[in-house]
């Protein structure tokens, strides 16, 4: 299949109209329609319905594979210009919500007094987009946080060949309210909150609990955002429970408290990604982030 068909077909489901889609690739809407008959003929079935532009159930199935495939096409070429290029002082850092800590602050704060004329642009999405832009050369280096074992490496992304590396691991707690009942306790097994009242929230994904301690933690609300202090304030009116980095209410949190876990054994995670990284500014600061 004909990598250009594929962008196509991706675009225009995503858009949901084959004008927008010829729009955003700058063709004209009759290309865009001869591109998506093209990839429906070579396949022998229809990928998308017309009234309204939806993918049929081939279609579907399609899109889990294309839009992989146009990742790691993309990382491909990423790379290979990334290893040929000149070194820059411009560096975009790519991370999630809560892998930029304080401690990576402070790093990051001294990469840039040692080399002045650095210019850094800080980029805040989700985890698979963190992966993806660095794998597109978009962004230098990423940082990406999650819940793990001590020690235990995360899951990377599925985004092209990259280098990981730890650079910090700290506690992690239970949010609750104030007024909780469990809120005085010195600390708090899992297991025994697997029937409470929980936020489902890509900052603390239940799937990821479940595979932990098993069946159990129903969504009370979900939230959508990043915003951690979004977060903190549905946890502080009594929405629901989540788990958090300690630092993150080791401060003042009104309404909010943090009580450790001490089963399982839990820790919140960052990790550096990056791919090839000639000597250079970036590659400097990913050996500062490291420590």
């Amino acid at each position: 299949m004909d990598p250009h068909l594929l962008t196509t077909f991706v675009t225009v489901a995503r858009r949901g109209s084959f004008s927008a889609a010829a729009a955003e690739l700058g063709y004209t809407q009759s290309a865009i329609s001869q591109q998506i008959a093209a990839l429906e003929a070579d396949l022998g079935l229809p990928l998308l319905s017309r009234r309204p532009v939806e993918p049929t159930p081939a279609g579907r199935r399609l899109l889990e594979h294309a839009e992989p495939l146009l990742l790691r096409l993309r990382a491909a070429r990423a790379d290979v210009l990334r290893s040929a290029a000149a070194p820059r002082d411009r560096i975009a850092l790519a991370v999630t919500p809560l892998g930029f800590t304080a401690a990576l602050a402070e790093r990051l704060a001294r990469a840039r007094a040692a080399r002045p004329r650095l210019e850094v642009t800080v980029v805040t999405c989700g985890r698979e987009r963190v992966a993806a832009l660095v794998a597109e050369g978009e962004a230098d280096l990423g940082l990406v946080d999650g819940l793990a074992a001590p020690s235990d490496p995360l899951r990377p992304p599925d985004a092209g060949p990259m280098t990981t590396a730890g650079v910090g691991e700290e506690d992690v707690v239970v949010a609750l309210p104030a007024g909780h009942p469990l809120a005085g306790r010195a600390a708090l097994r899992l297991a025994d909150l697997a029937d409470a009242r929980w936020l489902r929230t890509p900052l603390c994904p239940l799937s990821r609990l479940r595979a932990l301690v098993g069946d159990g933690f129903p969504v009370a609300l979900e939230h959508r955002g990043d915003d951690v202090r979004t977060l903190m304030a549905l946890v502080a009116a009594g929405h629901g429970l989540t788990l958090l980095p300690a630092a993150v209410l080791g401060g003042a949190v009104a309404g909010a408290v943090g009580v450790p876990v001490s089963a399982p054994r839990l820790v919140h995670r960052v990790e550096l990604l990056h791919g090839t990284l000639p000597p250079g500014p970036a590659a400097d600061l990913a050996r500062a982030l490291t420590g």
